[in-house]
């Protein structure tokens, strides 16, 4: 799998339709995520493409929150993604607002993170560090069965996710600690430059 559009290409289309501080740190977070699961899971030549798709995934969320995923296929088109891509993205919202169901790897990835990603994020804010260098899964398990923290992470969809790679909760919020280890750095220094 590889993509018609560069990095730069892809951050200004995200940039194009997303001004919120958040939206943009969910985005960078997400790319550095999926490029982390390429290398590990063997698609190290896709790394490219997933970390495209993990930066353009919620490309319409902040205009067009009830078109989710409904408006991105003509915002990824109008700017020169692929058919690939486009169905990549739009699979993340599989039983939620599309029947784009998530077949290749990648997706289910994408599919599984996602909203853990946001869940891991609100965890390390609450922590004196404030990053993810120093969180355990034990400690985010508690998080997680604590309902009214980050209310807006569906533990649903984690947990339908984990599923779908066939790993358990714990394996899948393991390897996204580690994975939003490999990339904190790196996504905090791009932010400081916006």
């Amino acid at each position: 799998m590889k993509t018609v559009l560069t990095r730069d290409e892809a951050f200004a289309l995200l940039r194009k339709y997303n001004k919120e501080t958040f939206h943009l740190l969910h985005g960078l977070t997400v790319e550095g995520v999926m490029r982390y699961y390429a290398r590990e899971l063997g698609y190290g030549d896709e790394e490219e493409f997933w970390g495209i798709v993990g930066l353009l995934h919620d490309i319409d969320f902040e205009l067009y929150p009830e078109e989710h995923c409904k408006k991105a296929p003509q915002l990824l088109k109008e700017g020169g993604a692929e058919e690939e891509l486009i169905r990549a993205v739009c699979s993340h919202g599989y039983g939620l607002v599309t029947d784009v169901k998530p077949e290749h790897e990648m997706e289910k990835v994408l599919f599984a993170t996602d909203e853990l990603t946001g869940l891991v994020g609100a965890a390390a804010r609450m922590r004196p560090s404030k990053s993810v260098m120093d969180m355990e899964v034990s400690s985010l398990k508690k998080k997680f069965k604590d309902k009214r923290f980050a209310a807006g992470c569906s533990r649903e969809v984690i947990r339908d996710g984990a599923e779908m790679l066939g790993w358990t909760l714990e394996e899948l919020m393991e390897k996204t600690i580690l994975a939003m280890r490999s990339c904190e750095d790196r996504v905090n220094a791009e932010m400081e430059r916006m």
